[in-house]
């Protein structure tokens, strides 16, 4: 089981997560959604398309554009397509 945690929060946890260029991305439905707040944030991937960050809120830390995924994604990333990735401070064990 990998699990996405931070200050004491877990984030996600899935034993189906996908590892794209070192970043392991969890499935839509192993992500606890209730910490992510989406912003205004967005960047662009010249083979996966846009990318959409999110604010993780805990309690009241917050963890600015520490998650991010490719609701859209182009088809060579189809496979991560709404998937969540972490960084920023965020712990991702296995």
């Amino acid at each position: 089981m990998t699990v996405a945690k931070w200050n004491g929060a877990i984030l996600a946890e899935s034993d189906a997560v996908k590892e794209v260029e070192g970043n392991l991305y969890f499935p839509p439905d192993s992500v606890n959604r209730e910490y992510l707040r989406e912003s205004d944030t967005r960047s662009t991937c010249p083979w996966k398309g846009l990318a959409y960050y999110y604010d993780i809120v805990v309690g009241d830390d917050v963890n600015k554009d520490a998650a991010w995924n490719y609701p859209d994604s182009k088809p060579a990333a189809k496979e991560i397509t709404g998937y969540v990735a972490f960084w920023k401070g965020v712990e991702v064990t296995s």
